[in-house]
């Protein structure tokens, strides 16, 4: 004969069964809405998503998906520290990274404090101003009758109020000023501290922005010649100012497009709304301003010798990930490599 405990197990699974079901279904539909592959890392998250829909998790995701915008690997990223128990995504995330994710998680917290102290405000300075006609009305009302004491807790009443708004109004500015701080915090984390140029992340960011756009993307990837030799004969010092020169160039001669620092001596052009062809044409002009200057050193004027880059340019094809297209354009970088440097090789 079944035990009580059996009994009871046997009455639940079906109510189990289903829940579990349920939850299953909202997963998949979440990957599916957010076009999320079902590896590990977008199923964990998922599922935190779907099995605490009011918690910090589905909060933030909220307000990133917020107007029908889909959820992308580096927002996963940036929250990565908030999926799983007491982990995050995974222990080779940068350090950037995870500090991009207490960013963002911060900033939310930040904006919701924001609007919950204005709400407060609100509520309080409307509560301040009834109480004090209520009063003079009352004490109107009584006429001869000895109202000293009401009059006196009504108008300390009145002072608590004011104080209250004071420190909202206190409150409130110091999360507007945090506000502007995480800002600047997140501009900081996209842009590359030598060249003034946004960063590798920006780069994949504003990819996958203008992928979700649907616009007419080209991808170039550059790299100075020789930038070893720079750097062996006049030191370190020297190769940043010539970073920092070709990323000037590229950022002027490309000022309508978007130019990041990829990393080392490696740049990147994103072209919006033009063909290869066009972005050949503009990208050349950059490469041969770049080749005709003639750099000296700071210290004494000596000549530096010539400076140039090579470069790789495709076209996106339309749903190609950043990391694809990159792909292309860098093997095609190799070849202008191969093929003397100072060129640009376009497919």
């Amino acid at each position: 004969m079944a035990t009580k405990m059996e009994q009871w197990r046997e009455a639940e699974a079906p109510e189990r069964a289903l829940a579990g079901r349920a939850l299953f279904d909202a997963v998949g539909a979440f990957l599916d809405a957010q076009r999320l592959g079902p590896d590990p890392v977008n199923y964990e998250f998922a599922y935190r998503v779907c099995s605490d829909p009011e918690g910090t998790v589905a909060k933030a995701v909220a307000t990133l998906t917020d107007g029908g915008v889909r959820l992308t690997k580096r927002d996963i990223t940036s929250l990565g520290g908030m999926v799983g128990t007491d982990r995050p995504v995974s222990r080779s995330l940068p350090t950037q990274a995870a500090a991009q994710g207490l960013v963002a998680q911060t900033q939310i917290q930040v904006e919701g404090f924001q609007d919950l102290v204005s709400a407060i405000r609100s509520e309080t300075s409307d509560f301040g101003r009834n109480l004090e006609e209520s009063a003079r009305t009352i004490h109107a009302q009584m006429g001869k009758v000895d109202a000293t004491e009401f009059i006196r807790l009504t108008t300390a009443m009145l002072a608590r109020v004011r104080v209250a708004e004071t420190q909202l109004e206190e409150a409130t500015q110091e999360a507007v000023e945090l506000r502007g701080k995480l800002e600047e915090a997140r501009d900081n984390a996209r842009r590359d501290p030598l060249t003034g140029l946004p960063n590798r992340r920006a780069f994949e960011e504003i990819y996958d922005e203008w992928l979700l756009a649907g616009a007419t993307i080209c991808l170039a990837v550059c790299d100075i010649d020789h930038f070893k030799k720079v750097n062996d004969t006049f030191g370190h010092a020297v190769g940043d100012r010539v970073l920092k020169a070709i990323g000037d160039v590229l950022g002027d001669t490309c000022s309508d497009h978007f130019v990041a620092r990829y990393g080392g001596e490696e740049f990147v052009v994103l072209f919006n709304g033009i063909e290869v062809k066009a972005a050949e044409r503009i990208l050349n002009n950059a490469r041969v301003t770049v080749a005709d200057k003639r750099y000296r050193l700071r210290e004494s004027d000596a000549p530096l010798g010539e400076v140039t880059f090579s470069g790789g340019l495709v076209a996106a094809e339309p749903g190609e990930a950043a990391a694809d297209s990159f792909r292309r354009a860098d093997k095609l970088l190799y070849a202008a490599k191969a093929a003397g440097r100072n060129c640009l090789i376009v497919k």
